[in-house]
């Protein structure tokens, strides 16, 4: 079965008597992937089909919409490349999650205060008769 027959079984199937040009939607899904995002392609050909359906159907009209939706991913604005200069930190207000990072407690030594919490050795041995911690430190603890 080629994509033709299937698109044929598909209208059948869906119980619409349409022309479809599978090369304009496939060159326009991907003009949009490209220009915009993959994503963007199987949703923009959708919309296009609501599009055209609210306005008859007709092929010219298809090519039209198409048209318009070609012309909007090509004007889409595009992460930065590398040739092209990326927004500095100042400008995305990072200065002020580094000073809030800059006064915060060291993440290691709350783990380690955790570990004093819970009657944990924090460095545990690891020489090869000491055992993997099971958490039964934990458990005499409890029972105490």
């Amino acid at each position: 079965m080629n994509l033709h027959d299937w698109i044929d079984e598909l209208c059948d199937t869906l119980d619409l008597d349409a022309e479809v040009d599978e090369t304009l939607l496939l060159d326009l899904a991907r003009d949009v992937a490209h220009a915009v995002a993959r994503p963007a392609a199987p949703l923009s050909t959708y919309l296009l089909g609501l599009a055209a359906g609210a306005k008859g159907g007709d092929p010219a009209v298809v090519e039209e919409l198409a048209e318009r939706v070609r012309s909007l991913a090509d004007g889409w604005d595009q992460p930065a490349t590398p040739d092209e200069p990326v927004a500095a930190a100042d400008d995305l207000g990072t200065d002020a999650a580094q000073d809030d990072l800059d006064g915060a407690t060291d993440p290691l030594t709350e783990i380690e205060d955790l570990d004093e919490l819970l009657g944990r050795d924090p460095e545990p041995d690891s020489g090869p008769d000491s055992e993997p911690d099971s958490g039964r430190d934990l458990e005499a603890s409890e029972e105490e």
